[in-house]
């Protein structure tokens, strides 16, 4: 079975849009989401340099679209689109959005627009209090669990393998760096706050506010929930889910679990691809993954696609 994974905040490197500017069409496209997420999406695809794609609304619409636009590549030339051959989809944090979107719960524009709103109002949010993310690499899942909450800290992300992500504030990540959890170590992370926390909570207002006029179609594919791994067959509650998201903890572990449950073979990570497909190398061992960074690795994907494709196409009710 092949799932379809996007990228989180983090992903992001100058640049990466340059090459599927090459692509017919890509540039008429990226104009008409560059009004819809009210951010010129070539220039800052493109041209701008690591510190201003660091701006969490900045960050965020460029990894959507980029998931968006590899994922239109992929599959431009099979009549069925990824419903066709996807057995699940899923997101790590904002990668959520465009993976609803793939899963047809959403259409690109209403993504776009609410991917807008996401990344301004976390981005006020995390000026509220100087707050960060540190990565926790190694231990004991369950003492650094503990040892978090100790220092006042939440764990953020739980990517699986050893990979906990503590968010904060800077004092308490200061805390942390001195007093490290037992055979562990500790990696400041380059992002603008404590995203998945608390101190989200006034953008989880924005977001339902931003979501209340849509009107959601339930998945064509199965939708995999970093809120607790779950399969989600039901659209309204997959927005819900969107908009709580912001405030609270990313378990992918809990993702992983479900797509070994589900019988996973192959995973491809769209654009900008690379953490996810690290993660699966050390979690999902034995699982063939390519991770698309540009189109010269559209064939490669395609040949992993040819090669697991689901027989016909998984509707989410089916996933239990």
């Amino acid at each position: 079975m092949l799932v379809l994974v996007a990228p989180g905040q983090g992903a992001q490197t100058p640049g990466f849009l340059n090459p599927w500017l090459e692509l017919p069409g890509v540039s008429d496209r990226l104009g008409g989401w560059s009004e819809t997420a009210g951010l010129d999406l070539v220039h800052y695809g493109t041209a701008a340099d690591a510190e201003e794609i660091r701006d969490t609304a900045v960050a965020q619409p460029l990894l959507v679209t980029g998931a968006l636009l590899s994922a239109a590549a992929l599959f431009d030339d099979d009549p069925a689109g990824p419903a066709g051959s996807v057995g699940a989809v899923a997101g790590h944090s904002v990668g959520e959005l465009p993976a609803a979107a793939i899963a047809g719960v959403l259409t690109e524009e209403e993504t776009l627009a609410l991917v807008r709103q996401r990344a301004t109002a976390m981005a006020e949010a995390a000026t509220v209090t100087e707050t960060g993310m540190a990565a926790v690499l190694g231990g004991d899942p369950e003492e650094v669990t503990a040892h978090l909450a100790r220092l006042g800290l939440t764990p953020a992300n739980n990517n699986g393998g050893g990979q906990i992500v503590a968010a904060g504030t800077m004092e308490q990540l200061a805390a942390l760096a001195a007093d490290k959890p037992a055979k562990a170590r500790v990696v400041a992370l380059k992002v603008a706050g404590a995203f998945h926390t608390e101190h989200m909570a006034p953008a989880v207002d924005t977001m339902r506010a931003a979501s209340e006029g849509l009107k959601p179609a339930d998945p064509g594919i199965r939708f995999v929930s970093n809120a607790d791994g779950e399969v989600v067959a039901d659209g309204q509650e997959i927005v819900r889910r969107l908009v709580t998201q912001v405030s609270n903890p990313v378990r992918w572990d809990l993702c992983v679990e479900t797509f070994q449950r589900l019988g996973i073979t192959a995973l491809i990570e769209l654009c900008p691809g690379g953490t996810l497909a690290g993660l699966a190398k050390r979690n999902l061992p034995g699982v063939e993954r390519v991770a698309i960074k540009s189109p010269n690795d559209l064939a490669a994907a395609r040949e992993l696609i040819a090669a697991h494709r689901t027989a016909s196409a998984p509707t989410a009710e089916a996933a239990e």
